[in-house]
């Protein structure tokens, strides 16, 4: 699996980087299909509370998969785009088996 970050604007830290990586990592567990995911990180309006825009796109064999959420954190906004992620994929899953 591919993983890529991109911070939009700014330089994001080491310890946000390998926070992605371990969430990221996860998905693992629900498909072995994934191959690449894209990690987007903006901060939208500078001063302001939400204004974190985490886009998280997820590459699957013919299928992408994408989750967007603007939060206070960006750990926040990746935790619930992974969630997000989590239950397309076993919806993605589930469509397959009745094939």
């Amino acid at each position: 699996m591919d993983i890529k970050i991109q911070a939009i604007h700014f330089e994001a830290s080491e310890k946000l980087q390998d926070f992605i990586l371990k969430k990221v990592n996860k998905l693992e567990k629900f498909s072995e299909e994934i191959r690449k995911v894209e990690v987007s990180l903006k901060v939208v309006k500078p001063e302001t509370a939400m204004n974190k825009e985490t886009q998280v796109i997820l590459t699957l064999p013919g299928k992408d998969l994408i989750a967007q959420e603007v939060c206070d954190t960006f750990e926040e906004g990746v935790d619930k785009t992974l969630e997000s992620l989590t239950r397309q994929l076993s919806k993605y899953k589930e469509k397959q088996k009745n094939r």
